[in-house]
């Protein structure tokens, strides 16, 4: 069946902090974009309960209500929303094509603001209990742990900066690790060993996550001995690494060594001249709300100064764009 296509000077592909930041901008820029949003829109902050570090929020706010703010400012100021996913790209423009359902969308700018996953353990406790005490951000949620005790899976770098920023709150926090030893860079596990805050559990995987409405406990297998155990935690943080969402844009973009698209910083550009990226598909270092609107506005404002340089009147029409 043929597709039909929309045009947009302005095309944005992922509907997080990053995309939605991109939107407000570029719709107040008159770019008239649209926004591939995804069948589940709103990136992981759809995930999170309470958001208590996002700036003009004092008393806090629900992640799903702030992403749904977020998309209702765009929205005002003209932004249009595809709420399906992408399944195909076209970045040999431009104009550059994205294509969801039977729709073809083409844009004379293409922002990507496609995210990244955390990598999880693949429990159903793990799935049923995320944001009711399973995480995968300390910087966003350690604060609500204070006094309590945690545990932090993982044994690289991102497991003990995590397990580090919560002994800040925690009055323990337990690291558990399938292996003998950790992966970090010694630096980092010298920091964690003289932390008298911080235990850890070796050759040990969590099988189970104990708790109904809120996390109680662990269960762990020890992998060497395949004995089980039970360890009580009101709070279990993942940190065993996320996966960006690139796989649409391999072999089209560079990306670096861990999958990301690489950009030429400051600016948000990409390898591909009109292709600009933001928010945690480019970012593997701070992974935060505030971070990724950020870049998003970047984006835009770069995306802007990309169209004008190129001839695009933001006043004109798109008919005639091939």
């Amino acid at each position: 069946m043929a597709t039909s296509r929309t045009r947009t000077a302005a095309l944005i592909l992922g509907s997080g902090p990053a995309g939605l930041t991109a939107a407000l901008y570029a719709a107040r820029a008159n770019l008239r974009p649209i926004v591939i949003e995804g069948a589940e829109a709103g990136g992981q902050l759809m995930l999170t309960t309470e958001v208590e570090n996002y700036p003009g929020f004092p008393t806090g706010i629900l992640g799903p209500e702030l992403m749904n703010k977020m998309r209702e400012q765009a929205a005002r100021f003209g932004a249009e929303f595809v709420t399906a996913d992408a399944t195909k790209v076209d970045l040999s423009g431009p104009p550059f094509r994205a294509w969801a359902d039977d729709e073809e969308y083409t844009g004379k700018a293409l922002i990507v603001s496609t995210g990244a996953k955390a990598k999880m353990l693949g429990l159903e406790s793990e799935r049923r209990l995320l944001g009711r005490g399973v995480s995968t951000c300390a910087t966003c949620d350690g604060f609500f742990y204070r006094d309590r005790e945690l545990a932090v899976v993982g044994g690289g770098d991102s497991a003990l900066e995590e397990a580090l920023f919560l002994t800040r709150f925690a009055n323990k926090v337990t690291v558990v690790h399938r292996r003998d030893r950790l992966r970090a860079s010694k630096v980092m596990q010298d920091r964690a060993f003289a932390n008298p805050k911080l235990d850890f559990i070796w050759n040990s995987t969590v099988v189970d996550v104990v708790g109904d409405q809120t996390v109680s406990g662990l269960r762990l297998r020890n992998l060497v001995e395949g004995t089980e155990s039970e360890i009580p935690v009101a709070g279990m943080f993942v940190a065993i690494g996320h996966t960006p969402n690139t796989d649409l844009f391999a072999g089209q973009l560079k990306l670096d060594e861990a999958g990301y698209i690489a950009v030429r910083a400051p600016s948000t550009a990409t390898s591909v001249d009109g292709v600009f990226a933001a928010g945690d598909v480019v970012d593997h270092t701070y992974r935060q709300a505030i971070t990724a609107a950020g870049t998003g506005s970047a984006a835009a404002i770069d995306a802007e100064r990309w169209l004008e340089a190129h001839g695009h009147d933001s006043g004109a029409t798109t008919d005639n764009w091939d």
